[in-house]
């Protein structure tokens, strides 16, 4: 009888990391279309396919390099082993695969319209295998504890501030990570072509598509409670707080765009988004109304910075991926330790000086890492497409086709 309970534990939870490995799965749909309504016709098929392609590079890296390197595990073994668990270990490989394959989608957004395909395809791969996993490792996984105890750089918050970094769900590990990476490949590329004057004045380029990008939102938002709530791991763990929590951020995110940038359906789409990165971190242990405060933060800091990203910093960043991942993302990690705190309705058990100091932390391995790839690339094959490729578009120079084949065919009668 013991025996039976165990499998059907083991069962029950095999099912539950998958549907929630699904769920976020779908997420990178929305990565797609977001990307595909935010940039022009002539760059919607490289959106498409660039995120695919990412997400079949970062599966088969992830399995051999990035998955051992962050949990100690290996599938290099025969199929009955992997078994072991109801086969337990390789979907939770498949739930952390969907987190650490945002890392070249959420890049994906900021470099489009002139990046080169392939070059960013290797960058993304290194990512996913090394970099992330090594980050992910100290807050998660292998190096994260050692005898039951917080080891390495957790050791060291715990002991030094009286608590460990906190991240539920990743607004750091995942998505401060992604878009503080995107951001030298940004700078080494440089802005698209007419979309600043010589003499500085802002162009805007126009969208292509609000109803593929709001699309592109809403996707992203429903996978987001695979995301956070899933992130319990079992059916043990499930927290209807993560949910709620999720829920109030996202409105808060909604709200605060909506007021702010005066309905304009792009602030508003990504409004959404801003509340969900934010909430990640402290989506178990914050109250559903801190979780609303720290989303509608979110949203506002995403407006402002990428008002100020574009107009004042010259930063031709497409999609504002580094506003939205990078600093939202930051936000999050920082928000957990103040809304955390029992004096402010949370669950308490978290540090501000933690919080703080593995955001920083993140911030400059993301930095030092992302720059030192894209420098690499940059000076070697190369990561912006020459001036005639990037006129052409991304969709006829890389993949030969554009997003509405049939316009360019004329058919004759008689």
């Amino acid at each position: 009888m013991d025996g039976l309970v165990q499998n059907l534990k083991y069962s029950g939870d095999v099912l539950f990391m998958v549907l929630g490995a699904v769920m976020i799965f779908a997420m990178h749909a929305g990565f797609a279309f977001l990307e595909l309504g935010t940039v022009r016709r002539k760059n919607q098929v490289n959106a498409l396919v660039k995120i695919l392609s990412d997400w079949s590079v970062s599966t088969v890296v992830y399995f051999l390099i990035g998955f051992p390197l962050a949990y100690g595990i290996n599938f290099i073994r025969p199929a009955s082993e992997l078994m072991k668990m109801q086969g337990f270990d390789m979907v939770h490989f498949f739930f952390l695969l969907t987190f650490a394959a945002c890392i070249p989608a959420i890049i994906s957004g900021g470099i489009a319209e002139r990046a080169k395909f392939w070059p960013q395809v290797v960058a993304g791969g290194i990512f996913v295998a090394l970099l992330y996993p090594f980050f992910e490792s100290l807050i998660w996984g292998r190096l994260s504890m050692s005898g039951g105890q917080p080891a390495l750089i957790q050791g060291w918050f715990s002991n030094t501030f009286g608590a460990t970094f906190h991240d539920y769900a990743g607004s750091v590990v995942v998505h401060s990570m992604g878009g503080w990476l995107a951001l030298p490949a940004i700078l080494l590329l440089g802005p698209r072509l007419g979309r600043y004057g010589k003499s500085g004045k802002s162009y805007p380029i126009p969208v292509s598509s609000i109803p593929f990008l709001s699309l592109g939102s809403w996707i992203l938002a429903v996978g987001w409670f695979g995301f956070n709530v899933m992130s319990a791991q079992s059916f043990t763990g499930i927290s209807g707080l993560v949910a709620v929590n999720s829920l109030m951020a996202m409105v808060g995110g909604v709200l605060a765009a909506l007021f702010i940038s005066k309905a304009d359906p792009g602030f508003v789409h990504n409004g959404a988004l801003a509340g969900l990165i934010a909430i990640c971190a402290g989506s178990d242990i914050v109250h559903p109304l801190g979780a609303l405060v720290i989303g509608a933060i979110g949203a506002a800091i995403f407006v402002y910075g990428f008002q100020i990203e574009q107009e004042k910093l010259k930063i031709d960043d497409v999609l504002g991926v580094w506003p939205l991942h990078g600093i939202t993302g930051t936000w999050g990690g920082i928000a957990a330790g103040i809304f955390g705190s029992q004096m402010l309705g949370g669950m308490g058990g978290v540090s501000l000086l933690s919080q703080l100091s593995g955001s920083v932390i993140a911030v400059c391995v993301a930095l030092t890492g992302g720059f030192i790839v894209y420098f690499l690339l940059h000076k070697t094959v190369g990561i912006r497409l020459s001036e005639e490729g990037e006129m052409r578009g991304a969709d006829l120079t890389v993949h030969h086709i554009d997003a509405y084949p049939e316009e360019g065919v004329h058919v004759g009668r008689g």
